[in-house]
């Protein structure tokens, strides 16, 4: 029996007949209704035709997590008197309760794109809904982009919608083409806000790390609610991990305590959605999944941690995890709306309200900062491997794109051109990331395919830390144990088994099939041993193990999960298996270099021939007559590096430099650009044949970089000759003096005593630059500057004159200085 009552009372009723009539002209539209109005489970329902009359039609519903596609279908199923699996079902991974009767499917947008690679008409399917697009994940974007392909290509009458829990939608209706927008009101109560910063300083969150004295203050926080507010608190955090721990500091507090978040098990799940039994109160400790995704009952007051999780990947040092990050603007308003659902409610926030400005106001869009091989691969299955024909809000970075295709090239899923392969296609049908795809496909051959699927179920979902930093050691602790995560590992290896054989391969201990498998995962985070728990991984970066582990003495290791923290040069490894170096040269063969190596190393050429795999040296022996081509390689890497001055320089040959960059800048062509980026790359032109001649350090230093300069001159036009012409040396002054002009500045400046210049009227000039003239004192200490000096006598020269004749009575001081002869001697040494 249909609950209309409860369907009645849902806030987004009155958007249903504009959304309706958007769908019927244009076949797209973007729906904007705030939590809790029901837009995931109302509308589904109406488009189906299974609420409110009109044809039936089927409709998929996308969802960004496993936990919002169960509850969205189970509650739908209960307003039309229903259980989830009749016309009203759901697939995740692992898991499908649909029947012959279902019409409408709520999936995770993760096998709704497994679903168009396989039917790219969604045969039988008139709606689909996207929801919580506002959220940025990578898969709805994906998703999105796809649809709108399929729309414009095969299937016009195919009907889309944009959901969204926030009004900002002009991104979304613009991407689907002009899409009308339809907004619901949602029914708000008052959310009072409370600001409740720790009393002392928390170290900001780096990596997974959160400071322990922050989650203190959130446990006491929540006691603090409990005592000034009635109803349920629920209470964000950023991860599992800060769940349990503020879970522990609650204990004994006058409530039953849950914890929500994508591990959970299915019943917590389902106790916390079905609302209080009315016997105490609850506290309800949730990841972000409760924002926007869930509606969790009698709530009336949010606890917040002003923390969230976001994927980042560092593309050069191939290690890609979730990060703590404060959490944006637009997740707090999400958040402090929970507590205002049912009535009037409070939110108590764990961070000082002068900060609240500085947060960032949307959550990073997933495409910006996540490891993109994945997307990569869907990509290149679509038949658009670099992205470029996709309907995308953000473009994916070239840089990620392009770390994501050489990881892609590397275990076989596409080719050179980065079209997809066969190997490819079947690597995009198992639901993981391509890296361990690659392991599972690849460590069946080796292992067994049971083996295979069981290490890959480990690396698929992150084993808990009491499992230890033991891969083998999780393996054995998750076949015996009984909690949450050996259930959903189970059914995991089940999934993964169906796609590969268990023929061959099987035995041997189950530590190198372990470490076989991870390393086939990660070949670039394969480590040797460098002493007291560090190791180098074959990407370059370095690696190190926690104290009192039990893997310190391994002599190598493949590393499953690695985090660096901030200002850390070596990442901190988290999960890895013991190997042999015949297992890391199998796994990375890709990345195994032999030959000659010619580089400049610690201040000089350094030959030798080596043996590696990426970062990670197996061999190296000196090489006594290396290729003379290899040097000269090296012998240039070293003057970029440390700088011209390995060559031998004189004075006379650095003001010849300058004087060559003072043509260049005012003259221009013929005459050489003398720069330090343009000699370097000039190399061949006026270093040779000396540079092709030296071995080593010392050579260059015996390099005369003068009459290398002169090499440059522009001796085939003949204007070289001009160069003491246009550039001179010296200038000649009326006292008959010749002066060094110094080249080295904006201007050409010429320092030379007052009384040598008398008798001349106008400023010297070289190649028709005035020179920048600085007058000295009779003892040559500075007087005055000038660039004009036709302006000086007439000017400055009475200031000049009034303020040194009394100190330097032995010199001439005429009142006129350009009618008298200039002289270097005093009054008396002239007569």
């Amino acid at each position: 029996m249909i609950r209309t009552d409860a369907l009645d009372q849902l806030p987004v009723r009155t958007a249903v007949p504009a959304l309706e009539r958007a769908l019927d002209d244009r076949g797209v539209a973007v729906l904007c209704a705030p939590p809790g109005t029901g837009k995931t489970t109302l509308v589904p329902l109406v488009l189906a035709g299974l609420a409110g009359g009109g044809p039936v039609r089927r409709v998929v519903v996308a969802e960004p997590r496993r936990i919002a596609a169960r509850a969205a279908a189970r509650r739908m199923a209960w307003l039309i008197g229903e259980r989830a699996g009749g016309r009203v079902g759901f697939t995740v991974r692992g898991e499908r309760v649909v029947g012959r009767d279902t019409v409408v499917e709520v999936v995770t947008t993760g096998v709704l794109l497994q679903r168009l690679q396989r039917d790219q008409e969604l045969a039988g399917v008139d709606a689909v809904i996207i929801d919580e697009c506002h959220e940025r994940h990578l898969d709805a974007d994906t998703v999105a982009a796809f649809l709108l392909d399929v729309r414009e290509a095969i299937r016009p009458d195919l009907r889309l919608v944009a959901a969204s829990a926030t009004t900002d939608a002009r991104g979304w209706a613009r991407l689907l083409g002009g899409a009308p927008v339809v907004e619901a009101e949602g029914v708000s109560h008052p959310v009072e806000v409370l600001w409740a910063p720790p009393a002392a300083p928390v170290r900001p969150p780096h990596g997974m790390r959160v400071d322990p004295a922050l989650l203190t203050h959130v446990a006491a926080t929540v006691r603090r609610a409990l005592a000034e507010r009635d109803g349920d608190v629920l209470c964000f955090l950023p991860g599992v991990g800060e769940i349990g721990r503020v879970a522990g500091q609650l204990a004994g507090v006058a409530a039953e305590v849950l914890q929500v978040h994508g591990r959970a098990p299915a019943a917590v799940q389902d106790a916390v959605l079905a609302g209080s039994s009315g016997e105490g109160r609850r506290v309800v400790l949730a990841t972000s999944v409760a924002e926007s995704s869930l509606t969790v009952p009698g709530v009336r007051v949010v606890v917040d941690s002003g923390l969230a999780r976001e994927p980042r990947t560092d593309h050069a040092r191939g290690l890609s995890a979730l990060t703590t990050v404060r959490a944006s603007q637009a997740a707090g308003r999400q958040r402090a709306g929970r507590a205002g659902r049912e009535a009037p409610g409070a939110v108590y926030r764990c961070w000082a309200q002068a900060e609240d400005g500085r947060l960032p106001r949307f959550p990073s869009p997933e495409i910006k900062v996540a490891d993109l091989a994945a997307f990569a691969l869907q990509a290149a299955c679509w038949g658009d491997p670099d992205a470029s024909g996709l309907a995308l809000l953000d473009p994916p970075p070239a840089g990620a794109m392009s770390a994501a295709r050489e990881v892609l090239t590397a275990v076989g899923a596409v080719d050179a051109e980065g079209r997809v392969t066969g190997r490819g296609t079947r690597m995009s049908r198992l639901g993981l990331h391509p890296r361990l795809a690659r392991a599972l496909l690849d460590g069946a051959a080796g292992v067994g395919g049971r083996r295979a699927a069981e290490v890959v179920a480990l690396l698929s979902e992150e084993p808990p830390r009491e499992y230890g930093d033991d891969l083998a050691a999780a393996l054995r602790a998750a076949r015996r144990g009984g909690d949450g995560y050996a259930g959903r590992w189970r059914q995991e290896v089940r999934r993964l088994s169906s796609f590969v054989a268990d023929a061959g391969g099987g035995s041997g201990p189950d530590d190198a099939a372990v470490g076989l498998v991870a390393a086939l995962a990660f070949p670039e985070r394969v480590a040797r041993a460098r002493g007291e728990g560090a190791f180098l991984m074959a990407s370059g970066t370095g690696a190190e193990l926690r104290e009192g582990s039990g893997l310190r003495s391994a002599p190598w290791l493949a590393v499953a999960v690695a985090d660096r923290p901030a200002h850390s040069a070596s990442a901190r490894v988290r999960l890895a298996a013991v190997i042999d170096e015949d297992t890391a040269r199998a796994a990375a063969g890709h990345l195994r270099f032999a030959g000659e190596e010619v580089h400049w190393a610690g201040g000089d050429v350094v030959a030798r021939r080596v043996e590696r795999l990426g970062a990670v040296e197996l061999s190296v022996r000196p090489l006594k007559q290396p290729a003379p081509g290899l040097v000269r390689e090296a012998l240039v890497e070293g003057l970029r590096r440390e700088g011209l001055g390995l060559l031998r320089w004189t004075r006379e040959t650095g003001q010849l430099r300058e004087r060559l960059a003072f043509l260049h800048r005012e003259l221009g062509e013929p005459w050489p650009d003398v720069s330090r980026g343009a000699l370097l790359e000039r190399t061949e032109q006026w270093l040779e044949p000396e540079l092709s001649r030296a071995r080593r350090r010392s050579d260059l230093a015996r390099i005369d970089a003068g009459q290398a300069l002169r090499r440059l001159l522009p001796w085939a036009t003949g204007e070289a000759v001009r160069l003491d012409e246009l550039a001179p040396e010296r200038i000649e002054v009326p006292s008959g003096s010749r002066i060094r002009v110094e080249y080295g500045g904006a201007q050409p400046v010429l320092a030379v005593k007052l009384q040598e210049l008398f008798g001349l009227r106008e400023t010297p000039r070289v190649a028709g630059v005035p020179v920048l003239v600085h007058l000295l004192s009779p003892a040559g200490r500075p007087a005055a500057v000038t660039a004009d000096l036709a302006s000086f006598w007439q000017d400055g020269y009475r200031a000049v004159r009034a303020e040194l004749r009394g100190r330097y009575p032995k010199h001439p001081w005429p009142e006129d200085p350009t009618t008298v002869e200039a002289t270097r001697f005093t009054k008396r040494a002239r007569r």
